[in-house]
């Protein structure tokens, strides 16, 4: 018995060693096809954005910067070379920056009231939060205008700003409901049994757990603001913001300052993201 005993333990350490056997159609194909498709999707996304930093270097001979025609480093030296074109942006941060904060504010606060309350008709405003998000922004666009127009509100500065913060608050209360949804209310409950006022116990305790969801809320509304194009088209009147500018210049010129310009915003906005990445990760640890 002790005999066979040790065989036996013998031949499963034996098995043990052994490394283990490749079996002919492995998932091992399977990974590289997936790593290729994921790739090439990668590629497909990121392809113009390549395109556009490439030809903001381009040194085009007419009106049009869409033949690669020679490498220079002018159109970075003289970013702003077009008054209209660069009015055109600061309206669009303008716009982008007004619209996110007042969007931040009604949007945080339903975000926190849809979590934390019951209410009756609370369905019905999740509903409404989530009409924005799936309807056709043509449709929206035209029903801002059919309403700016029966109001007789002259369309521009102001109907932008509104539109903006209309569908706004949609994307910033949805996203910071996923923050505040993984919240602990206790940490509320134990400041207030504390003393502390609920004002004081919302800018104290609420507000900075919850801050990771607001600054994403708050990134995401700005570009998408920044990059709106069909419901500002609506709703502007004859305010030009740096979409519809860029629009127009299709048929007139193309400037390589457009891809300047695009290009510089990509990358402030990607160092701000490092950034934000980089404290919330010193906040971590």
């Amino acid at each position: 018995m002790t005999t066979q005993a040790g065989a036996v333990v013998s031949t499963a350490a034996e098995q043990v060693d052994q490394p283990p056997k490749t079996v002919k159609g492995s998932p091992k194909w399977g990974d590289w096809i997936l790593r290729i498709v994921a790739g090439l999707v990668l590629l497909y996304l990121f392809l113009p954005i390549f395109v556009i930093i490439l030809f903001s270097f381009n040194d085009p001979q007419g009106k049009f910067n869409y033949s690669w025609q020679g490498f220079t480093l002018k159109n970075w030296a003289d970013p702003f070379k077009y008054p209209a074109l660069t009015d055109a942006l600061k309206l669009s941060l303008n716009v982008a920056a007004v619209s996110t904060a007042i969007a931040l504010v009604f949007g945080t606060l339903v975000a926190i009231a849809l979590v934390r309350q019951r209410f009756r008709g609370q369905t019905a405003v999740d509903t409404f939060l989530v009409i924005p998000l799936t309807a056709p922004e043509v449709v929206m666009g035209a029903a801002l205008l059919t309403l700016f127009l029966n109001l007789n509100w002259a369309t521009g500065y102001s109907t932008i700003i509104i539109a903006h913060v209309a569908f706004e608050i949609s994307f910033i209360a949805m996203t910071v409901r996923a923050r505040v949804r993984g919240f602990d209310w206790t940490l509320e409950d134990a400041s207030l049994d504390l003393g502390a006022s609920p004002t004081r116990t919302f800018f104290k305790v609420t507000l900075p757990l919850i801050v990771p969801g607001i600054i994403a809320a708050a990134m995401l509304s700005f570009a998408l603001s920044l990059d709106d194009f069909i419901i500002t088209y609506f709703v502007s009147g004859s305010t030009v913001t740096y979409p519809l500018y860029v629009n127009a210049a299709v048929k007139a010129a193309v400037p390589p300052q457009i891809n300047v310009l695009a290009t510089a915003i990509l990358v402030i906005s990607l160092i701000l993201l490092a950034l934000g990445t980089l404290v919330r990760r010193k906040q971590v640890t």
